[in-house]
């Protein structure tokens, strides 16, 4: 009698209709997150603006002369 009812809960409808509606909903939100709306596809032109911006602002003399301090003084502490 106690492994019928174990049985009748197991295969209950409900039960397989919320596993059924957990594992849709989970595929669903990954299917939203892998089917994005792409604006620009040019992703090698974006790289190249990015990095003409990088040159135009100046921050590259930043890095350069930061890198230039930062291993000057590393020698002088380590």
């Amino acid at each position: 009698m106690e492994n019928f009812k174990l049985m009748e809960i197991l295969f209950n409808n409900q039960l397989i209709q919320m596993i059924f509606d957990l594992d849709h909903n989970y595929l669903l939100s990954v299917a939203n997150l892998l089917a994005q709306n792409i604006e620009d596809p040019d992703v090698l032109g974006q790289i190249q603006d990015a990095w003409y911006n990088f040159i135009d602002s100046g921050q590259v003399w930043a890095l350069l002369i930061g890198s230039f301090f930062g291993y000057t003084f590393k020698g002088f502490t380590g």
